[in-house]
């Protein structure tokens, strides 16, 4: 009999789908007592179908996406969430307290977050059929922790509690008209456990599925991008519905069998910079900052950040072991992203400059002014002030995909150390553009990624 996990080639997608799974899950300063982490949980949140009007939240999730098969193809699927999971301190005579203190170290309540699973494994040949449907039945638990002094004197519990979790994956598939033989794949999770249709947002919150989302693998096939698709496909894949979650392919760059069906936008084949060895459950680009930031927190601070998550104590502690060359990783790096090193645009603009002075740096480079400088985009001049339309080119960011056609105005031309030009631009329909733009925050895109003009070809 063999001994293979069937589902071991997700595993390619397991560190990315983790920092999916933790996003925002607990924020710097790391303690229960900070406002930012008063209201948590704010990506693929799942509620009861009940409290869905009134909380604003979905209950379910819908992944569409094109894939090619090939025969007797089996399809894995991985539903990975988190269940809330209460923690409620108790004092020695079993009543619910908000904090105590025992030998220097408090204890309060919190929500903690428990990883959970759910697999399946279906013929693809099964979904010329019909629909499949997954079960995720997750019952109640309930366990307690007593809290001791060092001399064994019990002073409390902390008592930990989870409510069942009702819902289900469904899987199907319908061909795609025309000659090649593509499948339009749909994922859907949905949450079914029952509550009251007036629940608070903690309550319901304890019946959710949180940070829902799902890994796909394919043994024989491929999957299709739903980013940068091919030209045949276009039309099938911008018919793809996707409501709270967004297929990308995961895995190796290169590779096509591996998808994740995440509730945050990202690139295809998204992978974490080995430059961060620890998990600060926000955007990685923050990871030395967010670390010498988290050393300064004071010992009374940081005891308690110890004592909110368990998870928070395992980030103090992989600080804490992290030595000056991990530092020197984490202060910056160049990547080619498929380019030779020469070719990395290095922007001689910053990207936030002293309020006090222009934004970009006069003596860089006297040979070029971002205000006046101009460049071509479909053989006219533009500069500050033309109005452009945007045209993101495929394999760059994942986000830019959703500002085709929007219309901006030019702020700046600049160049890199290479001589390569960037265009900076504001949204016109961005209420926050003025803001930005005082602190120099704008979008950069390449000139053959523009067009001029609002629909009528024309500059300002």
């Amino acid at each position: 009999m063999s001994t293979t996990d069937p589902f071991a080639e997700l595993a390619g997608v397991t560190a990315v789908a983790d920092a999916v799974l933790l996003e925002g899950y607990l924020l710097y300063p790391y303690r229960a007592s900070a406002q930012k982490n008063a209201l948590r949980w704010q990506f693929g949140v799942l509620v009861p179908p009940a409290a869905a009007p009134r909380l604003a939240e979905p209950s379910r999730s819908r992944t569409e996406l094109l894939l090619e098969p090939r025969a007797g193809a089996t399809l894995r699927l991985r539903v990975r969430f988190l269940q809330v999971q209460e923690r409620v301190l108790l004092d020695r005579e079993g009543r619910v307290r908000d904090e105590m203190t025992v030998d220097g170290t408090p204890y309060f309540g919190w929500d903690e977050g428990v990883p959970r699973e759910i697999d399946a494994a279906v013929a693809l040949a099964d979904l010329r059929e019909g629909p499949v449907t997954v079960p995720i039945a997750l019952p109640g638990a309930e366990s307690r922790d007593p809290i001791v002094d060092a001399a064994g004197v019990e002073h409390g519990a902390y008592l930990r509690r989870t409510h069942g979790l009702t819902g289900h994956a469904e899987l199907s598939a319908t061909p795609v008209p025309g000659p090649y033989g593509a499948w339009r794949l749909r994922l859907d999770v949905v949450n079914d456990t029952a509550c009251r249709p007036d629940p608070t947002r903690d309550a319901a919150l304890r019946r959710a599925l949180v940070a829902a989302h799902g890994v796909l693998g394919l043994d024989a096939g491929a999957f299709l991008s739903s980013t940068d698709p091919p030209e045949w496909a276009a039309a099938a894949v911008g018919a793809c519905v996707n409501e709270h979650s967004w297929p990308v392919l995961a895995g190796a760059p290169g590779t096509a069998r591996l998808v994740l069906a995440s509730p945050i936008i990202l690139a295809d084949h998204p992978q974490l910079a080995p430059e961060s060895p620890t998990d600060l459950f926000d955007g990685t680009e923050n990871d030395e900052i967010l670390s010498l930031r988290t050393l300064a927190l004071t010992d009374a601070e940081k005891r308690e950040a110890r004592a909110t998550d368990p998870r928070a104590a395992e980030l103090l502690d992989a600080l804490d072991a992290m030595g000056p060359a991990m530092f020197e990783r984490l202060h910056g790096t160049i990547r080619p992203d498929g380019r030779a090193p020469d070719e990395v645009p290095t922007l001689v603009t910053p990207a936030t400059p002293p309020p006090t002075t222009p934004w970009w740096d006069p003596a860089a480079d006297a040979s070029v002014d971002p205000e006046t400088d101009t460049t071509l985009v479909q053989g006219r001049p533009v500069s500050r002030g033309s109005a452009v339309v945007l045209r993101p080119a495929p394999g760059g960011d994942a986000q830019d995909v959703f500002l085709d056609g929007a219309a901006a105005t030019v702020q700046a031309v600049v160049h890199d150390v290479d001589g390569q030009v960037h265009v900076a631009v504001s949204l016109d329909d961005d209420p926050g553009a003025d803001l930005q733009a005082t602190h120099g925050r704008y979008r950069y895109f390449r000139p053959d990624e523009l067009g001029t003009g609002l629909g009528i070809g024309e500059a300002r």
